[in-house]
């Protein structure tokens, strides 16, 4: 058996969490968390973070080791799974897993990412007034200016993706094209990704139903406790940015948690259609346990 990194993904909502349990304790291994905002500790219940007790059946990694203000990327994800995995096969242990649905963090430890560099604190501080003081719509010009190419496919209303462009023209002095090599890296183990679907209708139920559960379990509050915060990157995220507008008079307590539920929907859909571009991927019902299982013993002992 060779070293394999087993990547189980899918859509918000859509039964990754047991399923991944029931794998993990099958195989005797640890879960590798690959959902961006459950490294932030003070988010359990917003980011449906594993609880104690699914931590006590399988050792996770990568979960809530990050505070909000911790500047993190999917760069550093990539720099700091490779590193764990590193040590993991060497101590002689085959097959490692990973899960979630944050596309691009799946997508750096897959595939690799661009040797993007490293923001300095001056750059980013600067940039980040910047964007709380103009707005969006300057910066967004600014960029079309700076470097055309990018700014042709970027998403023009995520402040993330501007911003971040925009650090590394002004720190490089070269556009954040130039960067983008899009060049796929040769990885020290196979891997093996299984991708988990629904029918739409069962999908969205199941996602109605979890916010409405989420909410039940205290998101208004934690969402309070965090509410000083809403300027961070880290919670510029579903389940948040709506509970914000409503702390802030613009919508009711009904209106903020039906928004989520459609935010969530919205995200689910976005998740697969970057997931469907993938033919690596091969696709299950997250109910068909004893097929995953199967399958997946079929695949490392080829």
């Amino acid at each position: 058996m060779k070293n394999t990194l087993l990547v189980i993904l899918g859509p918000t909502g859509v039964g990754k969490t047991e399923l991944c349990l029931r794998v993990a304790e099958h195989f005797r291994i640890p879960i590798i968390n690959a959902d961006s905002r459950q490294l932030f500790r003070e988010l359990p219940i917003g980011t449906a973070a594993p609880t104690s007790e699914q931590q006590q059946r399988v050792k996770h990694y990568f979960v809530g080791n990050l505070s909000l203000g911790d500047y993190y990327s999917a760069s550093r994800y990539e720099e700091d799974v490779m590193d764990f995995l590193s040590g993991y096969f060497s101590s002689d242990r085959k097959l490692a897993l990973m899960t979630g649905g944050s596309m691009m963090y799946i997508d750096s430890v897959c595939n690799g990412i661009d040797d993007i560099p490293t923001i300095d604190d001056k750059t980013r501080q600067w940039m980040k007034d910047r964007y709380t003081t103009e707005g969006l719509e300057p910066l967004c010009a600014e960029l079309e200016k700076l470097d055309p190419e990018y700014y042709s496919i970027v998403d023009k209303k995520n402040p993330k993706r501007i911003v971040h462009a925009l650090e590394i023209c002004h720190m490089t002095g070269k556009t954040y094209t130039s960067f983008r090599k899009n060049k796929i890296k040769e990885r020290p183990f196979d891997i093996i990704k299984i991708g988990l679907n629904r029918d739409r209708d069962e999908l969205y139920e199941r996602i109605n139903k979890r916010v409405d559960e989420m909410v039940g379990s205290g998101l208004e509050k934690e969402a309070r406790e965090v509410y000083p915060f809403r300027h961070l990157n880290s919670l510029n995220t579903v389940g948040y940015k709506e509970l914000f507008e409503y702390f802030d008079g613009k919508c009711t307590l009904d209106e903020a948690v039906f928004r989520i539920k459609c935010d969530s929907r919205k995200y689910c859909r976005k998740q697969l259609t970057w997931f469907r571009r993938d033919p690596q991927i091969k696709w299950f019902h997250p109910d068909n346990i004893e097929e995953i299982i199967k399958y997946i013993e079929t695949m490392i002992y080829i």
